[in-house]
This record gives structure tokens, sequence and C-alpha cells, in this order.
């Protein structure tokens, strides 16, 4: 990642290019975050555009709210594909994400969806922790709520991270092709699917926890359970073409769309996931395409699913190595106050696809 030393802030704009940030003074990019503190671009790295640049700006904290979001974003890809042949791979350089962002295939859709719902998700979360100065809490949801509760609390702001998470992440996106038009509706898929996500939360109140009257708000939820959602639409992900109404009586908006492939399948629905081409052999390694293949991943050897050897590995088998492992162990607690701990060492067996 493009970390500075310094700060250890970062950021990506939607292509997958990464900027970095540094604390010092090298360039005209000046931004200021809301401690006063000069963070400058790195003009070495894919710099934001003007709109990205001027929302930042207009919004004083939210930059590391959009840097947080985005680093776990890429935990959450990692977690999700960890068990396949694609497993989210990144890597040092101006494009984290490597070459795979320049296709248009499932795994594509979920790197964009993905990201742009970590943007919405840290934005919406830290309107409510007061970290951003143009947002607050969702205050909004005001009045009667039900026979026994009442809305109040702190909402988490999900209008707001929708809105910024649509100006900033989509500024990115150019032109009215295929690509331009999947691209931007995985990046809407992402962010719906944080919404779609909020549950209500309580608060009891009344004599002896009698919860004889509650106080309710809206919740953001976890980024787990958005990368799970996710992760399921990525299964089911439709295929599309490129669709023009040919009609000077639709909108501009409306011309130019995305059809299933077949026609016999319903269109797809703003939640799912959506892409135009096949997905590379992730098997072997490829310059072109740039995988970098399963040969050394480690794989589950009773498993006969996605992470048993036989199909993580492609079918070219496996080696069994084993390793020694030192761990702590038969740990007791003293009063007061410590704790005191056996090193226990175990033998693992390893199985690595050749």
């Amino acid at each position: 990642l493009a970390l500075s030393s310094l700060s250890n802030t970062l950021a990506v704009n939607n292509s997958g290019r990464w900027w970095g940030i540094i604390n010092v003074a090298s360039s005209t990019n000046l931004l200021t975050d809301s401690k006063n503190v000069q963070l400058v671009l790195d003009p070495s790295l894919q710099l934001l555009s003007r709109k990205q640049r001027k929302l930042i700006r207009q919004n004083p904290g939210i930059l590391h709210s959009v840097s947080s979001g985005l680093q776990t974003a890429i935990k959450e890809c990692k977690w999700q594909f960890r068990n396949r042949r694609w497993n989210c791979p990144t890597s040092q350089g101006p494009n984290i994400f490597g070459k795979i962002v320049n296709r248009g295939c499932r795994e594509t859709a979920f790197i964009f969806a993905i990201t742009s719902a970590g943007v919405t998700h840290s934005v919406a979360r830290s309107c409510s922790e007061g970290s951003i100065e143009s947002c607050t809490c969702d205050y909004r949801r005001r009045g009667p709520g039900g026979p026994d509760w009442h809305w109040g609390g702190c909402s988490d702001n999900i209008d707001f991270g929708r809105l910024f998470g649509r100006e900033f992440v989509d500024s990115s996106e150019k032109g009215r092709d295929l690509r331009f038009l999947m691209n931007l509706h995985n990046n809407e898929a992402g962010r719906m699917t944080v919404f779609s996500e909020m549950r209500q939360e309580c608060k009891c109140h009344g004599m002896s926890g009698s919860c004889t009257v509650r106080t309710c708000w809206m919740r953001l939820p976890t980024f787990r359970a958005v990368g799970d959602v996710l992760k399921d639409r990525f299964d089911g992900a439709s295929r599309v073409i490129y669709g023009n109404k040919g009609s000077n009586r639709v909108s501009r908006v409306e011309l130019h769309h995305l059809e299933p492939e077949n026609p016999a399948h319903k269109p797809p629905s703003p939640h799912d996931l959506v892409y135009f081409e096949k997905s590379p052999n992730f098997c072997t390694y490829s310059g072109k395409t740039g995988t970098a293949g399963t040969a050394g991943r480690f794989c589950n050897s009773s498993s006969p699913g996605l992470d048993g050897c036989e199909l993580l590995c492609c079918g070219r088998g496996y080696r069994t190595r084993t390793q020694r492992v030192t761990e702590r162990c038969n740990c007791t607690f003293h009063w007061c106050c410590h704790v005191s701990c056996l090193n226990c060492t175990n033998t693992q067996v390893l199985y690595e696809c050749l």
C-alpha cells in the first residue's frame, strides 16, 4: 500500500489506483484536516480528481473516514475470498488490486461494490461519532414510534454516507460504455447493501430494568454483514450487455442501460452485482491478466469444497509439510493481578498446492 510513514493515511479512487498522503509540503496539493494538520497528496502517485478534492475540502475530517472505509473494504474482500482461487490479492504500487480492475468480470464487480460500501459505511458512522464537521447523527426520525417505544438516540447518518459516496466514488468514472455502466451499477449496489442492512437498535427504560419504554434508533450493520451479502450477490451476479433503446422519447439516463445477456433472465435489480465478461483462469500465473495462480497456497486436504486441495490446486496436486508451532497454553489467573502460562509446542501438518 502507498502508505506514508508519518500519517499512515491512504485512500483510493475507484479505478483501483492509490494515492498516498504525506506530512511534508512538497507540492501545491495541500489539504487540511479537522485538526489543522496539513496533508499533502504525494505527486508521484495517482491524484484525486478536482471534484474529489473539492469534496474533501468541503467536509473537514472526512479524509480519514474515507481512508478507514477503504482499508476495511480491502480486509473484508480478503476475508470473503480467503478460500477461493482468486483471494483478493493486493500488492505494493499505484494499482493496489492489479489488472483485474480493468476487466469486466465478477471479481471486478465485487471490488467496486465492496470499496463503495466501505466508504459509505465509514462516512455514515463517522457522522454519528462527530468526527466530520459537515454532518451529525440522523435526527429526522422523531415523533411516535410504537406502543412501548419511541424514536430517539443517535441514528447513523446513512443518507449522508450514500450521498457523499455517490459523489466521491462515482466521480472517477468517465464515459458511456458498458464498463462505465457496470462500474456505476456495482458502486450503487454496494451503497444500497449498507442501506438495506440497517437495523433498529433500542435501549430499555423503566424501574429495575422492566423495559416499559424503549428508545430506538437506526444502526449500521457490521461490515462483515455487508461483506456476507455482497459475497452472496457475487455468486449470483448477472451477466449483462449494453442496451440502447434507440428512441428520442426516453431520457438520456434511460437510453443507455444494462440488459441481461440471456433474454430469458430478468433484468438485474439495483441490489445485484453485474459483469460482462468471463473471469480469467486463476489457476496459473499470467502476466497478461495479472493473476498470481494458486501455486504455494495452503489448502484443506479433507475438504470437498473450494478450499479443498483438489479444487484450489486445480488438479495439480499438493505437497505435505510439517512445522512446529509454540503457543501459550494452560494459562492461570493469579489474584491479583497476573496471568501465568506455559509454552506448548505442537506439530502442524500443512498442505501446499504445487
